[in-house]
């Protein structure tokens, strides 16, 4: 459902339904086109769903030259009280935007190498998951059964690889049977699973060249943690500054401080799967940067936790970081566009 509304006044001035297809995407252009009384770099679109069930359509406008934008939320405590309907819904959504600086408003997150990159990190993290439950279930069977392999500790690489070889013969009693036929089973899905994620994270290493390399000069910067950083960061000109990326990033500083005493506690907004980058970098740093252990060192002598510490290291990546990628993201879309 669409619905155009007259800046000036607010008014609405035309409400239509489209289907969520090709043909109906083309159909809601060309109604767009013929009312909005204007050129398309002039027309702003709020839409829900950019990311989602939106997403089509959201990529068929922004290449027929429209502004679109995120739609602003409804708070929670306001919709009970509200008629609910597609074309009040359009409505609400057209005047919440009006109601908003264009500077509040979300930029859907864009381009064809950051949506592949958002695509193999997202078949990363269920292959992780997937070979997770797959090594307890092998740890837990063997140490449930005797499989020739030390289970007290966590098993290794060469264990799995064992466990993938094993012999079943028939003339063993059922359970033993049973118990190797599964070892094997769970040991070559492991190995498989690996390999895959070896396989990931060369195609992200690769498409981390295309879009930002300087990213992987960084001390600490992997292609994972590189890719989630393009991801949530996506082109230049969504992250208006440092200091929106940090907020972004859940790094921003909230202030706790009680008397005398100045603290900043735990940001538990923003962007998780960045925050976590950020961290995993600083742990990386922590342990292989000079630089960055000095300042540890430094910083809990003047009386800061290691967790307060490493909260000013992620807000110093997020600067850093942030700096790089428009640096890095601004020059390649002016060269796209030359």
């Amino acid at each position: 459902m669409l619905s155009i509304l007259d800046c000036s006044t607010r008014a609405q001035v035309l409400c239509h339904s489209f289907t969520n297809t090709p043909k109906g995407h083309a159909r809601a252009q060309a109604w767009i086109a013929r009312h909005a009384s204007t050129e398309a770099g002039k027309v702003l679109v709020s839409m829900e769903g950019t990311a989602s069930y939106g997403a089509r359509f959201r990529v068929f406008l922004e290449q027929a030259g429209y502004r679109v934008v995120e739609a602003p939320r409804l708070l929670a405590h306001g919709r009970k009280k509200l008629a609910k309907n597609d074309a009040l819904d359009a409505f609400q959504i057209a005047a919440r935007t009006l109601g908003k600086d264009e500077t509040e408003l979300t930029i859907p997150r864009q381009g064809n190498h950051r949506e592949a990159l958002r695509i193999l990190v997202t078949a990363r993290k269920q292959l992780t998951r997937t070979t997770t439950v797959h090594i307890n279930s092998l740890t837990a069977l063997t140490r449930c059964a005797d499989l020739g392999v030390d289970a007290r500790k966590a098993l290794s690489v060469t264990q799995i690889h064992q466990l993938a070889t094993l012999e079943a013969h028939p003339d063993e009693a059922i359970d033993v049977l049973v118990a190797k036929q599964e070892a094997r089973r769970l040991a070559k899905a492991i190995i498989d699973a690996r390999a895959q994620l070896a396989e990931n994270q060369t195609q992200l290493a690769i498409l981390v060249q295309l879009v930002a390399p300087a990213l992987l000069e960084l001390s600490g910067v992997g292609p994972v943690t590189a890719a989630q950083m393009i991801i949530s960061y996506s082109h230049a000109g969504r992250v208006k500054s440092e200091a929106a990326f940090a907020a972004l990033a859940g790094t921003s500083p909230i202030p706790a401080s009680s008397g005398n005493k100045i603290r900043y506690r735990l940001n538990r907004g923003g962007d998780r799967a960045l925050n976590n980058a950020l961290h995993t970098i600083a742990l990386v740093r922590l342990r292989n940067d000079e630089q960055t252990r000095e300042y540890m060192k430094k910083r809990l002598a003047e009386g800061k936790t290691k967790r307060e510490t490493i909260r000013l290291i992620k807000r110093y990546l997020a600067r850093k970081i942030y700096r790089l990628l428009t640096k890095e993201l601004t020059k390649k879309q002016i060269a796209l566009a030359a």
